[in-house]
């Protein structure tokens, strides 16, 4: 099955937004990508199509816990099995999560970045069979960023233990911060393999116009 085909299957979609098709390409390659696209640009698509056509689980790093649940919901409306570990969880229920990820059937895990230096998660690396690592918000990794999170440092760490393309996927990284993500992410120097493929959208909106006028009396105007 094709890109495009597994496109239509299971998201009813015929064709791909601007630059998905080439970020989905560079994952199918089994490069590394840095996949820049702004708000509402589709990122999801662009690591959940290469996922369903790789065997194994695609793990999903990603620190908002209702965006975790919210993307669960809609792949299992998709017939697509998915499940999620998040910081409101206790010991048990993770556990109980990360043995249905192993050994379930699922394709996706998503995780929360607290959760990967624990003990118990790096407990089942070695029976999860991760196809890729994604990283949602990607720019939490970078110090030069605004919204920087340590926990992040974490995935470069992981990538040690687990060989396995990555997507790092973010709407804001200037070019500072882009080449911080990639650094920060990029598989150790003994792997040999392929260097970071970065992909930028634009982010021009035709549908939104600005309009700059100026004013006097901005207390007159506002009031009118």
């Amino acid at each position: 099955m094709t890109a495009l085909e597994t496109l239509e299957k299971y998201w009813g979609h015929k064709s791909f937004r601007p630059m998905q098709q080439e970020i989905v390409a560079a994952a199918l390659e089994g490069s590394d990508v840095l996949a820049i696209l702004p708000t509402g640009g589709g990122k999801s698509v662009c690591f959940q199509v290469p996922a369903m056509m790789r065997d194994g689980l695609a793990l999903v790093v990603t620190p908002l816990i209702a965006l975790m649940k919210d993307q669960v919901q809609n792949l299992e409306a998709r017939g697509i099995r998915a499940i999620a570990v998040h910081a409101g969880m206790n010991r048990r229920e993770v556990d109980t999560a990360l043995n249905n990820a192993a050994y379930g059937g699922f394709k996706f895990l998503y995780l929360s970045p607290e959760r990967l230096s624990t003990s118990l998660f790096r407990s089942y690396l070695d029976v999860l069979h991760i196809s890729m690592i994604v990283v949602d918000e990607a720019h939490c990794i970078s110090q030069w960023g605004y919204d920087f999170r340590p926990d992040y440092l974490e995935i470069g760490r992981l990538r040690e233990r687990v060989d396995a393309p990555l997507m790092a996927l973010t709407a804001t990284a200037t070019p500072r911060v882009a080449e911080d993500i990639i650094e920060k992410l990029a598989r150790p120097a003994s792997a040999g393999k392929a260097p970071f493929v970065q992909l930028r959208s634009g982010f021009e909106r035709p549908n939104l116009s600005y309009i700059v006028r100026r004013c006097e009396d901005k207390t007159g105007q506002l009031l009118n």
